[in-house]
């Protein structure tokens, strides 16, 4: 993984060191890596250091712009700290954003004129290199800048584009919130559990490992989701007899799913500046 110039990572939390971790396991050199961050947690600061990371707990002048400046700060300081980095950007500079609800216009309007920039919505599962990012830039990016974006973005999972930004908010509500959902599945699987009898322990064992495995298989498989139902449904069967309660018309999970994505797209849009 080679860049045209230095790469700055503005916030070492979870989602910035999953990624920094994708970047170096994918061959970025890490003398090409410089770390902003005020107050990154002991193991981290002490992993960087070990692997000649430059850190630095304020934003430090840097010899040449930065090729890429990825934001992941979270939201609420952004308005504080792009000001700041703002100065380090240059010409070439493509700013990767992945602070959940701030749209391109107003990064933009903290950076020089014609900053190219990225919007990027990436998932947890990034942290065990699982997750799934869609992105979608400004007309000032380059052909050349969005393949160095994939490429990172790539490092902790799978990338979609998109050239609607307006579409950020369904993203945020399926994907983003997402893993939200499947592990309430887990909880609310191995409550059921434990209400038809089984014991709390291999309840939870059960549905822990019934809902990773089930991914693992649909992650692997060719087949769509619902193609791999079918498989696993006999006529007149266990599953057939759950799945009648689970595809109900009226309160089954289709209708609360829609119901919850719609929720949580809403919000996005009511957060977004």
């Amino acid at each position: 993984m080679q860049l045209d110039g230095p790469l700055l990572l503005a916030g070492a939390g979870n989602m910035g060191h999953a990624m920094l971790a994708g970047w170096l396991q994918g061959g970025l050199e890490p003398g090409r890596i410089v770390v902003q961050d005020p107050a990154p947690q002991p193991h981290i600061q002490q992993e960087l250091k070990a692997r000649g990371i430059q850190i630095h707990p304020e934003v430090a002048a840097m010899p040449e712009p930065p090729a890429v400046l990825l934001l992941a700060v979270k939201p609420q300081v952004i308005d504080q700290v792009l000001p700041q980095l703002a100065k380090l950007v240059g010409s070439a500079t493509v700013v990767v954003s992945i602070a959940a609800g701030r749209q391109i216009a107003g990064l933009a309007a903290y950076l020089p004129e014609g900053t190219a920039v990225v919007r990027a919505m990436p998932n947890t599962p990034a942290s065990v290199g699982r997750g799934i990012t869609v992105a979608v830039g400004n007309t000032r990016v380059t052909a050349g800048q969005r393949d160095v974006c994939d490429r990172l973005l790539r490092a902790v999972g799978e990338v979609a584009w998109v050239d609607d930004e307006g579409l950020i908010d369904a993203v945020t509500a399926v994907s983003g919130s997402g893993p939200a959902y499947v592990f309430y599945l887990a909880e609310c699987l191995e409550e059921a559990g434990v209400a038809a009898g089984l014991g709390p322990a291999l309840a939870r064992q059960l549905a822990r490992a019934t809902v990773a495995g089930a991914g693992e298989l649909l992650h692997r498989s060719v087949l769509d989701s619902a193609t791999l139902r079918r498989n696993v449904t006999s006529p007149g069967g266990t599953t057939a007899a759950a799945l009648e309660v689970l595809t109900a018309d009226s309160g089954g999970l289709p209708e609360l799913m829609r119901k919850a994505v719609a929720a949580a797209a809403r919000r996005s849009r009511e957060l977004a500046k």
